[in-house]
């Protein structure tokens, strides 16, 4: 006098015997519909894994025709993000500028000689003046890490503004 007793997805029995009888389907299913277009066994496993996570939801009834119906919305969402990316491709990137090649000269010379008078700092003054104003560090935190007050600190980064300032003065606007 045995109970007919509802299987549960959620028994991990149940899960296996379905995994093992309809697995083999769904690839096949996803395989003949869509070829090699997307990877059909990852869909299948991601089918696989929504219906593990909706097991309280799904009926034992159901549950071909939800794994079915997922692994093709999957595929079919990755179709359409394929489209989205070869668009995106396809598109030529801006070959063009609103920068002339006198500014463009300009802007290469002026980084280079940046560059020189940052070398030309000594050492103390480089180091408190490219952690604020690169790493945006405050005076504060500059001053433990190099282990002088902060008034020393903000003196070199006022010094390191008035040498870039001074040698830097060729490249202001006129």
């Amino acid at each position: 006098m045995s109970k007919d007793i509802p299987e549960d997805i959620c028994d991990e029995n149940v899960f296996e015997r379905i995994y093992d009888s309809l697995g083999q389907d769904l690839h096949n299913f996803l395989y003949y519909k869509f070829g090699s277009q997307v990877n059909v066994d990852d869909k299948a496993q991601e089918a696989f894994i929504k219906l593990w996570d909706n097991c309280k939801t799904v009926s034992i009834s159901k549950a071909k025709s939800f794994l079915f119906t997922i692994a093709n919305n999957l595929v079919l969402n990755e179709l359409k993000h394929q489209k989205v990316v070869l668009k995106h491709q396809q598109e030529s990137p801006k070959n063009y500028t609103y920068e002339t090649p006198e500014f463009i000269l300009e802007k290469e010379q002026f980084a280079e000689r940046y560059q020189k008078v940052l070398e030309s700092l000594t050492e103390e003054q480089r180091a408190a003046f490219l952690m604020s104003k690169v790493e945006g560090k405050t005076h504060k935190e500059i001053a433990q890490m190099l282990n002088v007050t902060q008034k020393v600190v903000e003196y070199r980064i006022y010094s390191a503004f008035n040498v870039l300032k001074e040698k830097l003065e060729a490249f202001r606007k006129k």
